[in-house]
């Protein structure tokens, strides 16, 4: 299959061979006919395929090696971007990216884990999106400076889970994240969570604590990967398609769950297949999502967003 093809793609990559092969030929009318023929084809069948993905299809796409990370994002929808490093502890963990912006003419601070786009040493370099404690840290210093000074806070999401290595554990990553649990829930800033990617367990949630969480209509967000998952309940980490069905972490699970406020459309095939598109349809919900929470004074606000997250998983009980 071509590049970066899904394997539930595959009657896609048959025709984009076919216009490959046939864009070597000389250019006639029959053949610019034959090629859009079929470019219309995989536009038809693409947007019938993702109109109906199965929760581990979703799994696939939202870990996408081409979806647009968070500095894509900030490349599109905002201005005068300038990054904030370190943790004023230890160091700067890339895997997470924190800096000033403008939105709209207003200020911001944009926060969010970054998986490293592009080639392999990329990747490494942010640790594939697995933040340290450090990472959760400097998130945090930066989010205090936009109290200070009264900006909003924009997050994304795109995380496997926090980084489970021996150092992290050393230098307190579950004491990271859970301070940061604490204290953005009690921030006076408007605070709105992007859940663009993968949203995988804490490493997720540390810095996801919002007003109003917006989620991406292909991305996924659970307690646990569901390869995670499988190995724990079954022993077996090839059940993953099985534990992908029982933990419910498509948008529209999570909508209809209350643990997110809104699904953001993505373009056909997905935000990997068009960038740009992928921020134009994110602009209209964050801006009005900035807009009705700003709107709100501090105490309201903070308090709203306490009971938003004490109330996640609550269930009734009925009996006589």
């Amino acid at each position: 299959m071509p590049p970066d093809t899904l394997d539930f793609e595959a009657p896609i990559a048959v025709l984009l061979r076919e216009i490959e092969d046939l864009s070597k030929l000389p250019s006639t009318p029959e053949r610019d006919r034959a090629i859009e023929d079929l470019r219309t084809r995989v536009e038809s069948i693409r947007i019938d395929l993702y109109a109906h993905l199965r929760p581990w299809q979703r799994v696939l796409v939202a870990r996408h090696p081409a979806r647009p990370t968070v500095l894509d994002y900030v490349s599109h929808l905002f201005a005068d971007f300038i990054e904030i490093a370190g943790d004023r502890r230890f160091a700067d963990d890339r895997a997470i990216i924190a800096g000033l912006a403008t939105y709209k003419g207003e200020p911001v601070l944009v926060v969010g884990h970054h998986k490293g786009g592009g080639d392999t040493a990329q990747k490494i370099q942010r640790n594939f999106g697995y933040a340290r404690p450090e990472g959760y840290r400097k998130a945090l210093r930066a989010m205090k400076l936009a109290e200070k000074f009264g900006r909003s806070v924009v997050v994304f999401v795109d995380t496997p889970a926090a980084y489970p290595g021996v150092e992290s554990e050393e230098r307190g990553i579950a004491e990271a994240i859970a301070y940061n649990l604490r204290e953005m829930a009690a921030l006076t800033v408007p605070i709105v969570v992007v859940v663009h990617g993968e949203g995988g367990s804490g490493g997720a949630l540390g810095i996801a604590v919002g007003d109003r969480i917006l989620m991406h209509e292909h991305a996924v967000y659970s307690v646990i990967p569901p390869e995670g998952c499988a190995a724990i309940l079954w022993r077996n980490a090839e059940r993953k398609v099985e534990a992908a069905e029982a933990l419910k972490l498509t948008a529209p699970d999570l909508l209809r769950l209350g643990l997110i406020d809104e699904i953001v459309p993505e373009p056909p095939g997905g935000a990997h297949a068009d960038g740009a598109a992928a921020a134009a349809l994110l602009d209209e919900p964050l801006e009005r999502a900035l807009r009705d929470i700003g709107a709100l004074d501090p105490d309201t606000r903070a308090e709203r967003r306490y009971q938003k997250f004490r109330q996640m998983g609550s269930v009734g009980i009925t009996g006589e």
